[in-house]
């Protein structure tokens, strides 16, 4: 038995709200536009800034694991193709 065993543990789950920009049923650019802001916020100004944190909200909710996989492995080889630095 593990010790979390029997404990109510509550979870919240929220999605992404709408964004004006990002009008249609494809999500796929709201992901792409989210994991960038991301990683330029926290680049300019850490990971502690709440912006960044909404940030990092939204693209998990956003994009499939393998969109992040492929994109991480991406900035790790140089070949992102946005520059993320300020």
């Amino acid at each position: 038995m593990s010790d979390s065993e029997g404990e109510n543990v509550i979870i919240t789950l929220q999605t992404v709200g709408f964004d004006a920009r990002f009008p249609n049923t494809n999500q796929t650019r709201h992901c792409w536009q989210n994991y960038v802001d991301y990683y330029k916020c926290i680049n300019a100004r850490g990971e502690d800034f709440p912006p960044c944190k909404q940030f990092f909200k939204a693209y998990h909710s956003l994009c499939p694991a393998y969109y992040k996989e492929k994109w991480d492995g991406l900035r790790q080889d140089g070949t992102f193709p946005v520059k993320l630095t300020p």
